[in-house]
């Protein structure tokens, strides 16, 4: 009798770890974000207490997205929505809310200054504002740069705290653990742009801006606020990087390079992906930073 009761008792002590493993499991915050890299953000802080899903899918962009049905029946069940900024949250934001009056919507960017979206303007600006009234608005790329990140992650860990109070101090390690990674990045890219003075790097979507700006760089863009330059502004684009030995236009999966490959073409340059949305957000921007330094001699 107290064989079978102690072989029960072992049975019994393997497997409550397993039920317990599974009811854990099924009990993770389900969050949204907008994008790929704040996805990391949220799992570095989050990490298995949270189950996190991206709106804007890889290759797609932020711009122009539009959210699939699966998605919007999929934030009924959200706790929390990650939000950032981008352009299409103009559009949908209100409509993501009323899918789920109950999930808190977390602006993540609250508490960032943001610049122009256009950081070295084309010619003929002026001519062309009353043409296009969004001329001139805020860059919403506040994720590559690791200083405005911290900001970003204290306002995740706030959202998740409050979410899940009983976990409130592993969040709050994570979230030391996360910032202190960034930190190391930051004086990483630093170290990798030591040197270069004000170096200048084109690209086709202005992107970069406040990487640009965290580390003593500046962003020659092509594409503003959605618009190709015309034959005057291309041509004074390649006179400029002929003039500043630029010899990289740098483009992202998300944009047509057509433009880019032509100015490549005329300054006897060429053409190279960095992707602003990529998921393995460090190792991306330390490859960017790389790339850039590597593109001006």
């Amino acid at each position: 009798m107290r064989k079978g009761v102690s072989r029960a008792l072992a049975l019994f002590m393997v497997m409550v770890p397993l039920f317990a493993g599974n009811s854990w499991a099924a009990a993770r915050i389900p969050v949204f974000v907008s994008i790929l890299p704040q996805k990391f953000f949220v799992e570095r802080i989050g990490k298995d207490l949270v189950d996190v899903q991206v709106m804007v899918a890889p290759g797609a962009s932020p711009h122009t997205y539009e959210p699939k049905p699966a998605q919007m029946a999929a934030l009924s069940k959200a706790q929390v929505y990650f939000a950032i900024g981008v352009t299409f949250e103009r559009a949908w934001l209100k409509k993501i809310s009323s899918a789920n009056p109950g999930m808190k919507i977390v602006h993540t960017d609250l508490g960032i200054q943001k610049i122009p979206m256009a950081v070295h303007r084309h010619e003929e600006e002026k001519d062309d504002e009353r043409e296009h009234p969004d001329h001139g608005a805020l860059d919403p790329h506040v994720w590559l740069s690791p200083p405005l990140v911290m900001v970003q992650a204290r306002n995740i860990l706030t959202a998740l705290q409050e979410a899940d109070p009983s976990h409130r101090s592993e969040y709050e390690a994570n979230y030391k653990d996360f910032v202190s990674m960034l930190v190391d990045l930051d004086g990483e890219l630093r170290g990798i742009l030591a040197g270069k003075g004000r170096l200048q790097f084109m690209v086709f979507h202005p992107a970069w801006g406040y990487f640009a700006h965290s580390y003593g760089l500046e962003q020659v863009p092509i594409e503003i606020e959605g618009k190709e330059p015309k034959p005057a502004q291309l041509k004074k684009l390649i006179e400029h990087a002929r003039e500043h030995q630029i010899k990289v236009v740098f483009v992202q999966p998300q944009f047509s390079s057509r433009s880019a490959e032509q100015v490549a073409r005329e300054i006897g340059g060429r053409v190279a992906f960095v992707d602003p949305l990529a998921l393995n957000w460090a190792e991306n921007l330390r490859e960017a930073a790389s790339k850039f330094k590597a593109a001006v001699k």
